[in-house]
């Protein structure tokens, strides 16, 4: 399998015990519930579903929550949908109501409170294009720019606009609850603007935390991207509504930059939306989109998504086989030299990791243990992405899962050892039986002393098995 972690979103075409046997079989790390459409009731029972199989499988999968956000969308058209014109006048109205060709409703009220006579208004993914003519109190008057075939309850984006919506709807806050109650093991959190709404959905979280990923899709976003990395466990490069934001001929530079500066502060990216997209329909990728995951790889991401292609396509096995291949051929041409040059913090931890690949690189291991109760010293390693496998073992179900999202990382429940030389011994049996290493493989194994403490790694010990 990969160093790269894959995403794939659960849905109709993959949510059957059967299907999730095969995704994680074939290289899913981390199974996406999307939180935009479903029942808890339903998604109560993928959960059930995929923590049963992935135990029997002997295979940790990371959960990932994705909470709908508040996403503005058109209300109800005729099913065949209306067509605008180029010049055609049309209303967004703040009532709800039966849409035609005039108009239609929208989900956000305030709409015409927050828009301005010249604004530009992007329907169905910036498919269709208006221009605001008049904003009145019940009706945002507009003229087609783009036209096009316009259906029900498409999104809308407004790219020079900061609404004031709020980062969790009362939908998203139930769905959060939810969530924590199950036990998820990441939260997307859909439209972040900046760290208060990260804050605000980790202070919903106390007593019950879980690693919160930003979405970064919108143009805010980017302009504050530092302070969302700070206060974000992880970011996603979610580059559907990004593209959509900002011209879509910046969205590749956003990706790189992105990338880097999560890279840099060690904290997990997945780059996703449309890395496969034929795949929903055609039993084989296009040649661009192989391409787009290769660079993906190369720009240093941590995982790549599949969103419709698993949810709702005709391929959903064949498109993470793909994933995983591509993926894994990318990564032949990394340069993982470059990453072995930077110099680490100047904390123990940092220290001991960065010489931990260091060493496993000169001597030429076969890999690297990791022994880690909450994490963070598998989580130090991943950010040099050394040449060699990282086992991180821990006796840790949630700590297990959480590791699946972090390149690199072959995670391993183990039994809590009684002092280091157990620890050791019983990382080295443990990675033996998973059959992760081999009688005679040299490993450099990393851990702390004395053992079970977070953060506490102080040793680095090279073994003949």
């Amino acid at each position: 399998m990969p160093y790269t972690k894959i995403v794939a979103t659960l849905g109709p075409a993959s949510d059957s015990p059967e299907a999730m046997r095969a995704l994680i079989k074939n290289g899913m790390n981390v199974a996406r519930i999307n939180f935009a459409h479903g029942t808890h009731e339903e998604h109560a029972k993928k959960i059930a579903d995929l923590r049963a199989i992935s135990s029997e499988l002997g295979i940790p999968v990371a959960i990932l929550q994705d909470l709908g956000g508040p996403k503005i969308r058109v209300g109800d058209l005729p099913s065949e949908g209306v067509s605008l014109k180029a010049g055609d006048l049309f209303c967004l109205y703040s009532e709800e109501g039966k849409g035609d060709k005039r108009g239609v409703s929208v989900t956000y009220p305030e709409l015409p409170d927050e828009v301005e006579t010249g604004d530009p208004i992007l329907l169905a993914d910036g498919l269709l294009e208006l221009e605001v003519v008049d904003a009145r109190p019940t009706c945002v008057e507009c003229r087609v720019v783009t036209g096009g075939v316009l259906t029900s309850h498409k999104g809308i984006n407004l790219p020079t606009r900061t609404l004031k919506t709020s980062a969790l709807t009362e939908k998203d806050i139930k769905d959060l609850d939810f969530g924590m109650d199950e036990g998820v093991d990441y939260v997307g959190v859909s439209f972040v603007r900046s760290a208060a709404d990260i804050r605000m959905v980790k202070d919903r979280m106390i007593g019950r935390q879980a690693p919160v990923i930003a979405k970064i899709e919108k143009h805010e976003a980017i302009a504050n991207i530092d302070e969302i990395l700070e206060e974000a466990d992880g970011i996603m490069v979610a580059r559907g509504d990004l593209g959509v934001e900002v011209p879509l001929e910046e969205v590749p530079t956003y990706q790189k930059i992105l990338i880097r500066k999560a890279n840099a502060l060690g904290k997990p990216v997945i780059t996703a939306t449309q890395m496969l997209r034929s795949m929903v329909d055609s039993p084989r990728p296009t040649r661009a989109e192989a391409t787009d995951v290769a660079n993906a790889v190369l720009d240093g991401t941590d995982a790549v998504m599949l969103s419709e292609e698993t949810a709702m396509g005709a391929y959903p096995i064949e498109a993470v086989q793909y994933m995983a291949r591509i993926a894994k051929k990318a990564e032949e041409t990394f340069s993982y030299e470059h990453r072995l040059k930077q110099h680490p913090e100047k904390d123990m931890a940092d220290s001991v990791a960065h010489a931990s690949c260091v060493l496993a690189e000169h001597l030429g291991a076969s890999a690297i243990l990791a022994a880690t109760a909450s994490g963070l010293t598998a989580k130090k390693i991943s950010h040099f992405r050394p040449q060699r496998k990282i086992v991180a073992l821990s006796p840790n179900e949630s700590t297990v899962r959480e590791l699946s999202l972090y390149w690199g990382c072959t995670p391993v429940l183990v039994s809590s050892p009684k002092d280091t030389d157990a620890l050791i011994n019983s990382s080295a049996r443990a990675a033996l039986d998973h059959g992760l290493i081999s009688k005679g493989d040299l490993v450099v194994i990393t851990a702390g002393h004395p053992i079970g403490g977070a953060g506490t790694t102080n040793m680095l010990r090279v073994m003949q098995l």
